[in-house]
């Protein structure tokens, strides 16, 4: 099955685009190539240019002090499993610690590397890191991967808490959700929200064997799903059939 995540609003949006990268990033340290590794240093710029909002920190510690209270309110509740509960007010906490441990904006240490910084100006421009334009960046291409690795890994390393943060939060919000299934009538679908209930995350699981595209769109009382067929140029068009998927709605 296909999984597709839609968001209900910024924060959310921009918590799975961070994620997104982080994954993107992970992926791409394993690898020797020093063209992987290149893009892995674009990568790094990208978490950097997303995770440069000022109050972005400050959100994502607020969101971990609210889950954190809120679990510690179900302490001696009955039917709640208090080993469970324990951990996972333990991983909040720590992911709280170690972000909060961070001094100044996140990416602030490699905002000051220099070197860093004149390839960052140059590598949104195209073709704009040849070895004549950045001989030393061209060098770093050169050396051994064990040793590109490792100044990526330290580089990534200050990000990290962020990384850790983003896991916890969009781990509990996905595991707020229960999947159910439906069915889209002539490839559409339309579901009314809860009143009292704001949801901020949709979670879709589709067959690919199926060929189709989902076109969501949603607000906080209304979910909407368009099902499309690509055809041979490229062309989006509604899919006739009646489609059963799995829906999940996180709050």
């Amino acid at each position: 099955m296909v999984l597709y995540e839609y968001p209900f609003n910024e924060s959310i949006r921009t918590m799975l685009r961070l994620e997104h990268l982080f994954d993107r990033l992970g992926a791409l340290l394993e690898r020797d190539a020093a063209l992987d590794h290149h893009f892995a240093l674009v990568t790094l710029f990208e978490i950097l240019d997303v995770a440069s909002r000022a109050d972005l920190k400050s959100d994502l510690l607020k969101e971990l002090e609210k889950h954190k209270a809120q679990f510690i309110a179900y302490r001696g509740s009955p039917g709640v499993d208090e080993s469970r509960l324990n951990e996972a007010i333990s991983r909040i906490d720590g992911a709280f610690q170690r972000l909060n441990a961070l001094n100044g904006k996140t990416g602030a240490a490699l905002s000051s590397n220099e070197w860093l910084m004149s390839i960052r100006s140059r590598i949104s421009i195209p073709g704009g890191t040849c070895e004549f334009d950045l001989p030393a960046y061209y060098h770093w291409q050169q050396l051994l991967p064990v040793r590109r690795r490792k100044d990526l890994m330290g580089w990534a390393q200050t990000l990290m808490p962020m990384a850790e943060a983003l896991q916890v939060l969009l781990g509990l919000l996905r595991d707020s959700g229960t999947p159910h299934k439906v069915a889209a009538h002539a490839g559409q679908f339309q579901q009314s929200l809860a009143a009292g209930r704001v949801f901020q995350l949709l979670r879709m699981r589709i067959d690919p064997s199926l060929g189709l595209i989902p076109e969501i769109s949603g607000h906080r009382l209304m979910v909407s799903i368009r099902l499309m067929r690509q055809d041979e140029e490229g062309r989006l068009k509604l899919a006739a059939e009646d489609t059963g998927f799995e829906l999940t709605l996180c709050a």
